[in-house]
This record gives structure tokens, sequence and C-alpha cells, in this order.
């Protein structure tokens, strides 16, 4: 006990010296001030101070901060727009007079952070007074762009820089809401019936040139039709009478007489008239006086076009 007694002054310049070092946290700065006037600042680390004589006035922190808002501005249409934002900030760097700034602009981080909500607000409110409701909703980056314009200096006084302002919602009051929500339900309506109609109209056209070409198909096809049938009547008339000429020929050396030909034919027309008939009812004379009316009528315009070739 007689030693530490002894040697009192040893242990108290022992405890002096340990009383002067200063651990500053990482993300952190320590302002010294030498009876009450700022005198130099501390990085992170193990740090030696002046006992008693210098102080730890305050620890500034050069990492992000964020804060929420939420606030009101009127349009110049008289309508209001109700924001919910997130501000991101931070110290602009570790600089000693940026250090400085920041730790005697203000009194404390409350009066730092209600002038910097009321410089933001403020900013938002002057840009909104300007337009009119219906532009506020598309104009979200212009508002961003207009706020740091105008606050970037202010803050830069304050050892401050705005990182990133986002604005997370953008509401009116519920009657404008309701309106609005009638127009877009109103256009949504319009632009569907323009597409029916369009779609109806392409529908319609698509038919009709559907059938115009089938129109033109089929009459194509009964024009060749009929062509066909035109020449196989042809070419039947054509071997028929090649075959009574043939058939003439042979009776008249023969010395028979002619009209038997023609009353062959009767018969085979009356033959194919009681097969193929199909109930169909056809008014025929088969008595002999009306099978030779029938044969002379058929000389007689045999005759005729005999007498019509030319010679």
């Amino acid at each position: 006990m007689s030693f530490l007694f002894d040697y009192w002054f040893i242990w108290l310049g022992i405890l002096i010296v340990f009383s002067g070092l200063v651990t500053v946290n990482q993300g952190t700065i320590a302002v010294i001030t030498l009876f009450g006037k700022y005198q130099r600042i501390l990085p992170p680390g193990l740090n030696f101070k002046i006992p008693i004589l210098e102080k730890v006035y305050k620890t500034v922190s050069i990492q992000n901060r964020s804060v929420e808002l939420e606030f009101q501005a009127v349009t110049l249409d008289q309508a209001n727009v109700y924001f919910k934002s997130m501000l991101l900030y931070s110290v602009i760097n570790q600089e000693e007079q940026t250090i400085k700034n920041v730790a005697f602009k203000f009194f404390s981080d409350k009066d730092l952070m209600q002038a910097l909500i009321r410089t933001v607000e403020g900013s938002i409110r002057g840009f909104v007074a300007t337009k009119r409701q219906a532009e506020i909703l598309v104009l979200r980056r212009e508002i961003v762009e207009f706020v740091k314009e105008q606050i970037d200096q202010s803050l830069e006084s304050w050892g401050y820089h705005l990182q990133d302002l986002q604005i997370n919602d953008i509401t009116f009051d519920q009657a404008i809401m309701d309106s609005m929500s009638k127009v877009v339900a109103s256009n949504n309506l319009k632009a569907a019936a323009e597409n029916e109609g369009q779609a109806l109209l392409i529908t319609k056209t698509k038919a009709a040139e559907a059938e115009g070409n089938a129109i033109k198909i089929s009459a194509s096809a009964e024009k060749e039709a009929a062509r066909l049938r035109g020449q196989g009547v042809a070419l039947f008339r054509e071997e028929v009478a090649k075959g009574m000429s043939q058939a003439a020929e042979q009776m008249k050396q023969a010395n028979l007489d002619t009209n038997v030909i023609l009353f062959s034919m009767w018969t085979e027309a009356v033959k194919n008239f009681a097969e193929l008939g199909k109930g169909n009812v056809i008014f025929l004379d088969g008595s002999p006086n009306g099978m030779e009316n029938t044969m002379g009528q058929i000389m007689g315009m045999l005759q005729m076009k005999n007498n019509k070739k030319p010679e």
C-alpha cells in the first residue's frame, strides 16, 4: 500500500493519459473543441486528445440517412395533392470544412431535420402550384429534378448532399379520384367500342370479299361447265350424224329404205322415255299416224337443212 501512496503521481499521470484516449467508430468523425472553440477532427479508430482541456463536442455520421415525408400541396386549379416520399441524404465528404458545417450549422439533429423537411416540402409545393392536377401524376421525374436543383445549394452550405428523392405515392381528394376513375373508364369504353367497330368492319369486309370471290369462282366454273356441255353436245351430234350417214349409205348399197333408221331412232326414243322418265309426264302420240307425222316432221327438218347447205 505504501508503494501506491508513494508513487501516486505516476498513477495519476497514467490515468490522465488513458483519459485522453478516444475511440471513434467506423462511419463517424469526432469534432474536438478546446475551451468551447473548434480545434480539430478525429477520424475513425483510436485517437488521442488533450485530457481535461479538449472535449468531444459531437460525433458526425458520414453514412447515408433517410427520412419519410408526408405533406399536402395545392395545384393551380385548386386541387389538393397528397405526397408520400422518401428523402435520402448524406454528408458531402470528410473534409474538415464540411464536417465543421455539419457540426455547427444547427444546434441539434432535430433542427437540421426540420429545416431539411420544410425546404423539400416548400420546393415541391412551389412546383405543384404551377401545374394542374391532371399533369401531376406524370411529372414525378420533373418534380424530383426541380427539388434537387432548388435545394442542393442550401444543403451544400450545411455540409449535406441530397442523393435521392423518391415520390412513392401521389393521391388526390376522394371526389377527384372518383372523377378520374370515371374518365378512365369512359375512355376505356370508348376505345373498346372503337375496336369493336373496327373488328366488325373488318369482319364484314372480309365476308364481302369472300362472297365476291365465291361468286367469281362459281361463275367461272359455270361458264367452264357450260362450255364443256356445249362441246359435248356438239360432239354427240357430230357422232350421231356420222353414224346415220354411214348407216344410210350402207342401206342404199343394200337397196333398203333409209326410213328404217328414223323408225329405229323413234322406237329408241320411246324406250328411253319409258325407262328414264322418273315419273315425269310426257305426252307422246305413239300411234302409227302419230309416228308418221313425227317422222314427216323430222324428214322435213332434214330436207330444210340440206337445202340451206351451199352448193
